[in-house]
């Protein structure tokens, strides 16, 4: 089983970040040797890749996520954790845990975004649920830039994570509008936070896991922000409370 890549971007962070071997890349036949073609190829070349030059209308009949900007690569899967072994390896490098759970993302742009500020605010594994919300896929892997492959993703059954966080001593805090007003909630040290999915936000059985609930206030009649917003702005109050900012 391998994984398909697609844009120039996403095969430039795999090549470059070597989390998991890349088998093959495929290129546009009629593309113009930029400065981001060029860096695939030193790469490829300087990790012994094959790359075949095809025609585009190959590229788009193989592409998965419609834009592939003239680059497809296969790559082998990333790897698959536990959240045990999540927790364990964060413990083993002497820092307090930071996940994110995210239950029922649907929309790929949404789990993509999610993922990029992950990378960027530091956070230690995304929990996801093995069989609701979207997966992994290219264009996901696309709009994280690079990101994929640098943040540790666990799919697990989310109130089975959430039982290894408790044992952990990691705080669960849920995304939800019922919640204490950020700022106003101490997000200092190890914590777990738990975001709901479009439209529907935290289900109730959710709400009842978290051990406390956090609130983005809005003004204009605003109910929510985006899932995906929402995220950075809680992973950045979260990083601005550790003393990141």
């Amino acid at each position: 089983m391998s994984d398909q890549l697609e844009g120039r971007n996403p095969v430039i962070e795999c090549l470059a970040r070597r989390r998991r071997k890349v088998r093959r890349i495929w290129l546009d036949r009629g593309a113009k040797v930029d400065a981001r073609v060029r860096r695939i190829l030193d790469l490829a070349k300087e990790r012994g890749i094959s790359v075949e030059r095809v025609e585009r209308r190959k590229l788009d009949e193989w592409a998965e996520g419609r834009v592939h900007n003239g680059v497809i690569a296969r790559a082998d899967p990333l790897p698959a954790l536990t959240t045990l072994q999540l927790l364990d390896a964060v413990f083993a490098a002497g820092r307090a845990p930071f996940v994110v759970l995210a239950d029922q993302v649907q929309y790929e742009h949404n789990l993509g975004a999610i993922l990029r500020s992950a990378l960027g605010f530091g956070v230690d594994g995304l929990i996801l649920p093995t069989r609701r919300g979207a997966p992994l896929s290219p264009v996901v892997q696309r709009v994280a830039m690079g990101a994929a492959e640098e943040v540790p993703v666990v799919r697990e059954g989310l109130f089975a994570s959430i039982k290894q966080l408790r044992k952990a001593g990691v705080p669960i805090v849920g995304a939800d509008m019922a919640g204490e007003p950020l700022g106003r909630v101490d997000l200092t040290g190890a914590r777990a936070l738990v975001l709901g999915g479009e439209g529907r936000g935290l289900s109730s059985t959710l709400r009842d896991h978290c051990d406390q609930l956090v609130s983005i206030p809005l003004r204009g009649d605003l109910e929510s922000l985006n899932v995906s917003v929402a995220a950075a702005v809680l992973l950045y109050e979260k990083r601005r409370q550790d003393g990141w900012i």
